[in-house]
């Protein structure tokens, strides 16, 4: 063995020393073309070449640069020759002038071409490349490269350091065979043949004394061993051992098969008589070159059978649980919360599955005695079945399981046999009998109970397994559904919720937006698939042909929120009828919801937890200008009549409940035309993209021509809403108008009353030209009143304008003085003080706005109807 062992490493090495010779042989003779290449096209490249090569003695030139540049570059020869192959240079001068050795047609056509010859130097491995004239023609070649006798000497200065790595190698290899012989014979020594005698007694006394059977056999099919185990559990006689497999009497005839197939097998399960055995095979080879044989072990699991059965009885039933945990409930839907009840049932539990829920429970309310079911889950391993179809009503008898044991008695009960159950057959005899020809014979119905109130009820239906239902399996559909009422409570008091915060956000939202016409307006309000929030928008009508735009959003969702903004739309409301800036109403609806917040009127009963963005801007069609402010709001995006969408560069301001921040206010300058789109975060925010994918989306959208407000309000929706929005998403797009110069007149006033007069006269000229002579009467004594008051009480200049925008008739006097009137009811004997009242009773409304250079006065007349 030991011999075998060195004779195998010395073969081993020789084949390495070959292997490592041919491939650094075939590494360096294509590392010799490589190189022979290289510096031909390198020399051959050179400047002055050419030059040298027209000269009258090209080899007096080019032999010393061939020679230096051959010993430079390592390699034995560089030739220069013509394009007949007269050599120019070579490294043997006698050589010069005679014919080169070696192909040089390819070259001549202009390629590169290595090739190995037996040249003037010996054997060479040489490569020829084309010179090229300026016109592309080939005037001369010039070939380079290395003799095999070197290439061979690198082999041979390599050889020996091959030699000394394999000698070692093959000493180590000796070395441990020799060590490891050495210790298998110090490990077998002092054992006789008494003792190997003894050994083999106590491996014969374990073979037989173990509780698993064990077998050996041959390739012949021939039981050479078997244990006590083994002939007790295959029932096989005393003298067993010798005989073929197919002959030993009582064997299974399964497990022959398995034993003569010879394969592998593991852990396989066989019925052998009244027992259930547990065998593992594993082929073998006998010596001297036998046929295979095989190792069998054989393990009695009979017993476990029942142990296993009720294991995984109870593995189904907990994962069973388990998923129902995690598959029932996913959302907050009532009907979708049912509806997982019964698809988690099926099959592994039941073949089809009922789900009927009180109809309050529907719409979020708690069922009452006498409230209808209504059919709101249905799953089964067939989609034919015969039971009432999804949505449809479900009444039951008094007899009826459902009714007698669940509905009333809020317990689940078990019918075995279908066709044996009067009561459940007189709740419809026809259907009932379709159910039972369908082949449905058993039933579980339990109801569906939370915090003490039933729900409805859930019905489980047996028609592919024979077996009836059990009571264990009633107890399992016990806690399905008791997991599946909590589920459905909670999602029936968030349907409740919900539907109360839309019901609450909606009445606080504007019905119907009111008249104005300064601006065309499209508006599109959704709330949160998952809850409300405090998304809100406004269309405010203001004097002069103004108009407020506003837009905000409140932190959160639910009931709270939905009130709080309420507050906010009502406080913008009343502070926008004091005609403030757009800073300054920031600023006092800043100071609201700190007030809210610290008062825990909006419901927070902890400092700072209410929070709201708000935009505020107003246009005035007179100048087409629009002043914009925003608290911690989305800018808008304005859009030109050409299509151009971009979004200005407004003041940021700090969210509205912050404090101490001041806003500031931009003005942006409108032509007619163009559009004013005001949103909420929860058009452009979304899962998939980041915000400012979304505001790139929304102007993409916006960059086109010729659209009105409704038609941009449905694209914009098209391409940006969500399809379950986690937030709300409100969007306000004003197109703008413009009050022409002939809708326009505006005089300065001198500061004397005899003024008066001449305003009065200017008026009823200028509303006769605009055909309303109807309101020159009323616009007389309003202009008669503003006037003298304004040279009266206030200060120089004093200016008149009037607005006619097609609604509304403006007029409207200003002055320096910031003095502000106030309206008084005169008594009956004061002979002054009834001025404004007049001007209350002859407009629709009046009153005061402040300006930089003072204070404007107005009172506005609805225009007559023709």
């Amino acid at each position: 063995m030991f011999v075998l062992q060195v004779a195998v490493v010395v073969l081993l090495a020789a084949g390495a020393v070959l292997a490592l010779v041919l491939q650094s042989r075939h590494d360096i003779d294509r590392e010799a073309r490589t190189r022979s290449v290289a510096v031909a096209e390198t020399f051959a490249r050179s400047l002055g070449l050419r030059e040298a090569l027209r000269s009258p003695d090209p080899s007096a030139v080019l032999q010393p640069l061939a020679e230096a540049t051959r010993k430079a570059a390592g390699v034995d020869f560089i030739v220069v020759m013509d394009t007949q192959g007269i050599r120019y240079t070579h490294p043997l001068p006698d050589r010069i002038g005679k014919r080169f050795v070696g192909t040089i047609a390819p070259s001549l056509a202009g390629h590169v071409y290595t090739e190995s010859v037996e040249g003037p130097l010996g054997n060479e491995i040489q490569a020829v490349v084309p010179v090229f004239s300026e016109d592309g023609q080939v005037v001369a070649l010039v070939s380079a490269g290395l003799t095999v006798k070197n290439l061979t000497g690198v082999v041979d200065r390599q050889l020996p350091v091959i030699l000394g790595v394999s000698a070692a190698g093959l000493a180590l290899a000796t070395g441990g065979a020799a060590l490891i012989s050495r210790r298998l014979r110090r490990q077998t020594h002092g054992l006789g043949p008494l003792e190997m005698t003894r050994m083999y007694e106590h491996h014969d006394a374990v073979l037989h004394s173990v509780r698993e059977g064990v077998l050996i056999t041959d390739g012949a099919g021939r039981l050479l061993l078997a244990n006590d185990e083994a002939k007790r559990l295959l029932r096989l006689p005393p003298d067993a051992e010798g005989m073929l497999i197919r002959d030993l009497p009582g064997l299974d005839r399964q497990v022959s098969a398995l034993l003569l197939s010879g394969r592998e097998a593991t852990d396989e399960v066989h019925e052998a008589g009244d027992r259930l055995l547990v065998i593992s095979q594993r082929p073998t080879r006998a010596g001297g070159g036998e046929p295979e044989g095989a190792a069998v072990t054989i393990r009695d699991s009979t017993e476990i059978r029942v142990l296993s059965a009720r294991a995984d009885a109870a593995h189904r039933r907990l994962r069973l649980l388990y998923d129902a945990g995690t598959g029932i409930g996913t959302t907050l839907g009532v009907e979708r919360t049912a509806q997982e009840l019964a698809d988690v049932a099926v099959p592994r539990f039941a073949d089809f599955v009922t789900v009927d829920l009180a109809e309050p429970v529907l719409h979020g309310d708690e069922p009452t005695a006498d409230a209808h079911l209504r059919r709101t889950g249905v799953s089964g391993i067939r989609d034919d079945s015969p039971f009432y179809p999804l949505g449809s009503p479900v009444g039951f008898l008094p007899s009826a399981p459902q009714a007698a044991h669940g509905l009333d008695s809020g317990r689940a009960e078990v019918v075995p046999v279908l066709s044996d159950a009067p009561g459940w057959y007189a709740q419809h005899p026809r259907w009932a009998q379709e159910i039972i020809d369908f082949g449905i014979h058993s039933l579980i119905t339990a109801p569906l109970t939370a915090r003490g109130v039933t729900l409805g009820v859930a019905s489980f239906w047996r028609s592919r397994k024979p077996e009836p239902f059990t009571e264990e399996d009633l107890s399992l559909a016990e806690e399905l559904v008791a997991r599946a009422g909590v589920t459905i409570d909670n999602a029936r008091r968030y349907t409740r919720e919900h539907a109360l915060a839309v019901t609450l956000q909606h009445s606080l939202l504007p019905r119907e937006l009111p008249e104005q016409s300064s601006v065309e307006v499209a508006h599109y309000y959704l709330p949160a698939h998952s809850g409300v929030g405090g998304d809100w928008f406004d269309v405010i009508p203001l004097p002069g042909s103004r108009v407020a735009l506003v837009v905000g959003d409140v932190v959160g969702h639910g009931l709270r929120a939905a009130a709080t903004m309420g507050q906010l739309r009502t406080a913008v409301l009343n502070f926008s009828s004091l005609d403030l800036p757009p800073e300054e109403l920031l600023a006092r609806l800043d100071d609201l919801v700190q007030y809210i917040d610290q008062s825990g009127e909006g419901g927070a009963t902890d400092a700072g937890l209410i929070g709201a963005t708000c935009l505020y801007a107003v246009y005035d069609a007179v100048t087409q200008r629009c002043t914009v402010a925003r608290a911690g709001h989305m800018p808008p995006f304005v859009v030109r009549p050409d299509g151009s969408a971009e979004m200005p560069d407004l003041p940021a301001g700090a969210p509205l409940g912050l404090g101490g921040f001041p806003f500031e206010s931009a003005e942006l300058d409108l032509s007619e035309g163009s559009q004013l789109v005001l949103y909420t975060d929860g058009l452009i925010e979304d899962p998939g993209r980041d915000i400012d994918e979304g505001l790139e989306l929304l102007r993409s959208v916006l960059s086109h021509p010729g659209r009105g407000p409704q038609e941009t309000c449905r694209a914009v929706l098209k391409e940006l809403m969500p399809v379950r929005p986690r937030d709300d998403v409100a969007v306000l797009i004003a197109q703008t108008h413009a009050l022409g110069a002939d809708r326009i007149a505006d005089w300065e006033v001198p500061f004397e009353p005899t003024s008066v007069g001449v305003v009065r006269a200017r008026a009823v000229e200028k509303l006769e030209e605009w055909g309303l002579s109807e309101l020159a009467f009323g616009t007389e004594l309003v202009l008669s009143e503003l006037v003298t008051n304004a040279i009266r009480h206030g200060g120089a200049p004093v200016r008149v304008r009037l607005l006619n925008d097609g609604r509304l008739l403006t007029c409207e006097v200003s002055d320096s003085s910031s003095t502000s009137p106030h309206l008084r009811y005169a008594a009956t004997t004061d002979e002054g003080g009834r001025g404004l009242f007049l001007v209350a009773q002859i407009g629709g409304r009046w009153g005061t706005r402040y300006t930089p250079a003072g204070k404007i006065i107005w009172s506005e007349q609805s225009l007559p109807e023709h």
